[in-house]
């Protein structure tokens, strides 16, 4: 890379760390900040390489535009999950909130297990097959909208987003599926609440988990896909899946 190049990279890089921060702050949690700065940097270089100095376009919001692109085909690619993964999950989901109506509490593992037809271990089975399901996905932010239209398309333009944020009637809604969250955490089993805890609180590994709660690494992916089945099953039972704007889950998550 020629020496001007490598001056430019230097100089923006900051920009790509404010970008980065920007985005991860409407993302859910398992999104990696170094992740986004990896990509990011990835951008810059390519807006370096590619950019041709003209009186209509400055280099700054040239790079802005190639970094945030980066970033967000970093999104799509680690948001991908076969859509065998995604029925597996749905298969859950919906077997929960039946059990939830019928027998006005949180079902049990066996329960849910009975209700599908299956033994428990092959429901442990399609546990460990539904992992890396979260909460809410990018394609599900946009399911019920005209058009099919990318998820993520809502933070590829900043004064949108920000103009979004300004109107406090949309804030008021994310406000609300922020409380529909927080209820259905607050409604897990105890060990399952205690799960999501270590994981997101005390920033626990999938090792440390299982040693606090004296079960497999296995067993706890297992318990964390089944709360975040029960997760998506409250909320979808609000109807806050049907929200065709993605901007409510960015604020959230």
């Amino acid at each position: 890379m020629p020496r001007s190049e490598d001056a430019l990279v230097e100089q923006y890089a900051p920009l790509v760390r404010r970008q980065a921060l920007q985005l991860v702050s409407r993302l859910p949690s398992s999104v990696e900040l170094d992740d986004l700065m990896q990509a990011g940097m990835m951008g810059l270089l390519d807006a370096v390489r590619r950019y041709q100095v003209v009186a209509e376009a400055q280099f700054d919001t040239y790079a802005v535009t190639r970094i945030r692109g980066a970033m967000l085909d970093e999104l799509r690619s680690q948001d991908w999950l076969p859509r065998s993964v995604r029925s597996k999950a749905k298969q859950i989901e919906t077997v929960v909130n039946t059990l939830r109506q019928s027998l006005l509490r949180e079902p049990a593992e066996s329960e849910i297990a009975q209700a599908l037809g299956l033994e428990l271990e092959q429901y442990h089975a399609l546990l460990d097959e539904a992992a890396g399901v979260q909460v809410i996905h990018y394609e599900d932010l946009t399911r019920h909208s005209d058009g099919g239209t990318d998820a993520l398309e809502f933070l590829e333009d900043e004064t949108r987003e920000q103009a979004y944020f300004d109107n406090p009637l949309n804030l008021l809604t994310s406000q609300g599926l922020r409380g529909a969250l927080i209820r259905a955490i607050d409604q897990l089993p105890e060990r399952e609440k205690l799960l999501l805890s270590l994981q997101f609180e005390q920033d626990l590994n999938q090792k440390e988990i299982a040693l606090v709660l004296g079960v497999t690494e296995g067993r706890v992916s297992q318990l964390r896909s089944q709360a975040v089945a029960r997760i998506r099953a409250a909320l979808a039972k609000d109807q806050w899946d049907a929200m065709s704007d993605s901007a409510e889950f960015q604020f959230l998550l």
